[in-house]
């Protein structure tokens, strides 16, 4: 039987200084941090980096030294009261929402994570001086050859033969994208023209030159192999996703996190397709991104031809042979799961029959109506810079500003369940305890991260509570013990700790 899919995301998004001298985004994304700390946090909480092993490769081996160096780790670091962690990345300000239990919970935290970065841009431009404004955007690229990760996390069954995960994942990873691309103007490939490339499904696909692989900023693959679990490892793995985007809608968010996570259940199970292998899978990759006809016949590793749709129908029957013999139980339950798998199959529909129909809720194709109008009324080519500024604007999160949320998305989410989102934890996963002990004890946490705590009670030598079952330390489990206890003494001396 599958292991609970608990999953979660991370975004690193895009800064820019506007009217600033000499650009400093390290600097900018720090200050946009820190904007939001001090005027939303009662205490910062820094992350503890004790139980960090990015160069831990799933094959069996250690690569740190061939790793990227990440000279910003350890600059602006903060966990949120509502289980996230909030820092600065490579240059960017990045949020990692809290563990989550289903794929609808993770994208109200996605979307809190959004009102976050709003509410730290808003902060931080009260700070500088009149003329000068930090913009924040929520995509994948700057246009200039520079990619910047949308990564998902879904927790799997570590008996599960690594080499296997890749076979039966990576087919559904190249074909996913025509239902979880957020579109981009052009290509960033070095060669490509826009008379090549004039539009494409994802934002992503061009940034890709391995299959699988350790790395996330240099020849990234399709399959990432770090084996950090953040739990117990002789019982899980962390599949880290680095081949998606980031999403404006909520309900492709909501898809690729569910339907993700299917997948990864079926794996689990021995139940997904094995016979959709691409004979090159990178190749396959950029020309699914490229192919927004969703017409091209892609070689599979057997000598058959297959669409990317059609390939993803394969998954979707296999899913449905899945479902009936183990239900959605370790995917959030029935009501999650069912709904998700009438969604993927109304999605492919759709996209065979009437792909516009999908403007309200698929990224690309509400860009590629919304820019082929722009283009018909000002007769402009796709290689118009316009067009560029266009696309970047479609990501703009000043509420104001950003077309995705002007052109009224569908939702999935309400108001009330984000703004509870944004202070308030997953009440069903650890990140219940990470979070309600920052709301209550901030003056006794010395330090968190995602398997463990670090208190300060005093006299007693610092405290290390271990966190490595991510689905204890729920409400259930501790919700009237916290509220019992005045002080973190008296919560560990009751943990036994």
């Amino acid at each position: 039987m599958a292991v609970h899919k608990v999953l979660g995301i991370e975004t690193e998004f895009g800064v820019l200084h506007r009217n600033e001298g000499e650009s400093n985004p390290v600097a900018a994304s720090s200050m946009i941090i820190n904007a939001y700390v001090n005027g939303y946090l009662e205490r910062r909480v820094g992350w503890d980096f004790e139980d960090e092993h990015p160069g831990v490769d799933a094959r069996g081996f250690n690569e740190f030294d061939a790793l990227a160096p990440e000279i910003e780790t350890h600059l602006v670091n903060a966990v949120l009261t509502n289980g996230a962690r909030y820092y600065v990345d490579h240059a960017h300000p990045e949020l990692s929402t809290p563990e989550c239990t289903d794929a609808f919970q993770c994208t109200i935290y996605d979307r809190a994570a959004e009102e976050i970065l709003i509410r730290s841009m808003e902060k931080a431009n009260q700070l500088l001086p009149d003329g000068e404004e930090l913009v924040i955007h929520k995509n994948n690229s700057d246009g200039k050859g520079n990619s910047y990760g949308c990564h998902e996390n879904y927790l799997v069954d570590r008996s599960v033969p690594f080499g296997r995960i890749v076979a039966e994942i990576m087919p559904f990873f190249i074909t996913r994208q025509v239902f979880c691309g957020a579109g981009k103007v052009g290509s960033e490939v070095t060669g490509l023209t826009h008379d090549e490339v004039p539009f494409q499904i994802t934002q992503r696909a061009d940034f890709f030159e391995e299959e699988v692989g350790l790395e996330t900023t240099l020849k990234r693959p399709i399959v990432n192999t770090r084996d950090e679990p953040h739990a117990d490892s002789k019982r899980y793995r962390r599949l880290h996703v680095i081949v998606g985007d980031a999403n404006m809608s909520e309900v492709q968010t909501y898809l690729k996190l569910g339907t993700t996570a299917i997948v990864l259940a079926m794996i689990d199970d021995d139940m997904a397709p094995g016979d959709c292998i691409f004979e090159w899978s990178v190749r396959s990759l950029r020309e699914v991104s490229y192919d927004i006809e969703l017409e091209l016949n892609h070689r599979l590793a057997n000598g058959d031809r297959a669409t990317a749709l059609e390939i993803q129908w394969v998954y979707y029957a296999a899913a449905e042979r899945w479902a009936e013999r183990f239900g959605f139980d370790v995917v959030g339950g029935e009501e999650v799961g069912r709904d998700l798998m009438t969604r993927w199959a109304d999605v492919l529909t759709a996209l065979e029959e009437d792909p516009d129909s999908l403007a309200d809720s698929i990224d690309w194709i509400a860009k590629r109506r919304l820019y082929e109008g722009f283009r018909s009324r000002h007769g402009i080519e796709w290689s118009d810079p316009k067009m560029a500024a266009l696309d970047l604007q479609y990501h703009d999160l000043r509420p104001s500003k950003g077309l995705a949320r002007r052109i009224g998305l569908s939702r999935i989410t309400n108001d009330a369940q984000v703004e509870a989102a944004i202070t308030q934890p997953p009440p069903t996963t650890r990140a219940f305890f990470r979070g309600r002990c920052l709301e209550k004890f901030p003056d006794q946490i010395v330090a968190a991260n995602w398997d463990s705590m670090v208190f300060d009670v005093g006299s007693d030598p610092l405290r290390r509570v271990p966190m490595l079952e991510p689905l204890r330390g729920t409400a259930a489990h501790v919700a009237s013990l916290l509220d019992e206890c005045d002080d973190a003494g008296e919560l560990l001396r009751r943990l036994g700790t």
